[in-house]
């Protein structure tokens, strides 16, 4: 009540991908909710018992996940569970957390087999979810899926509508993907985004610890919906610039203030960082050239120290009028090197390092690769309690093992 969700931060530095160039990275850092003090949770379940969840990082792996999310929830939490697979059914009415064993005994019930009525379960969670919304709850469908829709509502557009409709009812949803193979990714992204709602994928009891227990809050509780980024650069200061990531919730000029256009929502105690590489003006690194006719005149710009102008929307969950927060960007927010950046930022680089790497490292200049982001990155780790950090590290040191294998088995090179 009367203070922004979440505070922001912004920070300018030298580019370690490429000389001449500087990032400009805008922070958003949630505001956390007291266990004690967070709303009810309304929760329900919608699990995938279809045939191809039987192997163990599947169906095992989903109960194994709820089990740990049960020790972090509060005994006046419900809990509903739904499944699908050649139809769909419901397993358990909403029931309190308190009868913790019988909520237990149901996922022991659940059986992988069939095929995949993935629409049908979802029009018959978001029923069970809108029977009992609660108004003073934070209410939710969660679906755990290996991603094969192929029975039920199995065109991606009209998923997308449906569950577009459905956010209407203030009800949001969460995706835990699970297992290889078959994981349409691109599908529960998309469908994650469009219900309000966060994706994540599971591999292993510890990343599931990570997603429904330590970072319960982030998953569960919204702080602040449709919050969207505008950023205008003056052209006195930046002669180019370009997105780093995000590039599948990119929106038009116009929808920034339109309230009625979805965006990301932030959940509790979570962190947002949108990085944009830019060329100052006169910089030898400038790779497009000047427009023959293009706008020369300057003069109406400050090139007194903005590089830009950042606004910021976003609503309170449930609120249809959106807040506007606005903050320019100065030689204030910059540093002089890598090194004197803030920890986040820094450790920010360095995953979306990682990130255009994985991409092929186009965009990286010939002295920043996989050794350049783990020293980045071990610079950067900062208190890293459960080890996340550490393990990323450690997730460069397979991406770079990987990569030397890939061009060993490439068609025409000899292996001894």
């Amino acid at each position: 009540e009367g203070e922004a969700p979440f505070s922001t931060q912004v920070n300018v530095m030298p580019s370690p991908f490429a000389e001449g160039r500087e990032l400009m990275q805008i922070g958003i850092q949630g505001r956390d909710i007291d266990r004690d003090a967070r709303p009810p949770i309304n929760l329900t379940l919608l699990m995938d018992v279809s045939g191809s969840m039987f192997s163990d990082d599947k169906l095992p792996l989903a109960k194994q996940a709820i089990k740990l999310m049960l020790e972090e929830m509060k005994p006046t939490d419900t809990i509903a569970i739904v499944v699908y697979a050649g139809a769909a059914g419901e397993i358990l009415e909403p029931t309190p957390v308190s009868e913790k064993r019988k909520i237990v005994a149901a996922l022991e019930e659940l059986k992988a087999g069939g095929s995949t009525a993935g629409g049908e379960g979802l029009r018959l969670a978001y029923s069970l979810a809108e029977q009992g919304l609660k108004e003073d709850a934070v209410n939710r469908v969660m679906l755990l899926t290996d991603g094969d829709f192929n029975v039920g509502i199995s065109d991606p557009e009209q998923l997308e509508d449906f569950v577009s409709r459905k956010r209407e009812t203030g009800i949001y949803l969460s995706v835990l993907g699970f297992g290889r193979g078959n994981y349409n990714d691109a599908m529960m992204q998309k469908i994650a985004q469009t219900g309000n709602g966060t994706a994540a994928y599971v591999d292993t009891l510890s990343e599931a610890r990570k997603i429904l227990a330590d970072d319960l809050s982030g998953n569960i509780f919204p702080i602040a919906d449709d919050v969207k980024i505008q950023v205008e650069f003056n052209p006195a200061r930046v002669a180019e610039y370009r997105l780093i990531g995000y590039e599948t919730r990119m929106l038009d000029r116009e929808d920034f203030n339109n309230d009625k256009v979805d965006a990301g929502d932030i959940g509790a105690g979570t962190s947002v960082t949108a990085i944009y590489e830019i060329t100052p003006v006169g910089s030898d690194a400038a790779q497009i050239d000047p427009l023959r006719y293009g706008d020369t005149d300057t003069s109406a710009s400050d090139p007194s120290g903005e590089y830009a102008f950042v606004k910021l929307r976003y609503k309170a969950p449930g609120a249809e009028d959106s807040i506007l927060l606005e903050r320019p960007v100065t030689l204030s927010d910059r540093v002089a090197s890598t090194a004197a950046a803030p920890q986040w930022a820094r450790f920010a680089t360095s995953v979306a390092g990682y990130g255009e790497m994985l991409k092929g490292g186009e965009a990286l200049g010939t002295g920043f690769g996989w050794e350049e982001i783990r020293n980045l990155a071990n610079g950067a780790k900062g208190p890293d309690e459960f080890g996340y950090r550490a393990e990323f590290v450690q997730l460069t040191r397979l991406a770079e093992t990987a990569e030397a294998q890939a061009a060993l088995n490439r068609p025409g090179q000899e292996i001894e």
